[in-house]
């Protein structure tokens, strides 16, 4: 079994909200399960999985810039902050939402790889799973 997990953090790289879903699943799924529980934020920094135009589109309708890099079958790039999607895993105050690749979540990701448990995928159930990461990311959120 394998699965991706999705999440949104804060630019200091604690877990704010996760969605998992299959791993052989787009990125679309994610984002569409997270974009309406998204905090209030300046900019959302994401990877290339990410990369839609109708995901771009609710993230400026909720006042929130993407840092999306384009996908490489796109046929007109799309512009984005290189120099801040390069420092994503640094943290910083002056952005708040992320996901997956962002720069909370690079941080984040790490932190629960500090988990054996969530690191070795030792659960095979995902609901199990989820709630080891759960676990995780309340201690992680906590220090």
């Amino acid at each position: 079994m394998n699965t991706k997990l999705h999440a949104v953090t804060d630019s200091l790289g604690r877990p704010i909200r996760f969605f998992i879903s299959a791993g052989q699943v787009s990125d679309y799924k994610g984002a569409k399960a997270l974009v309406n529980s998204l905090p209030l934020a300046d900019w959302l920094l994401g990877d290339r999985g990410y990369d839609a135009d109708w995901f771009r589109e609710a993230l400026k309708d909720r006042g929130i810039k993407p840092c999306i890099p384009g996908r490489k079958s796109r046929d007109k790039p799309v512009r984005y902050d290189k120099r801040r999607y390069k420092r994503r895993n640094r943290p910083s105050r002056d952005i708040a939402v992320q996901c997956t690749a962002g720069q909370g979540c690079e941080i984040m990701f790490g932190r629960l790889k500090d988990w054996r448990r969530v690191a070795t995928r030792y659960d095979r159930s995902p609901k199990v799973f989820l709630s080891a990461i759960a676990l995780a990311a309340l201690v992680i959120y906590w220090l």
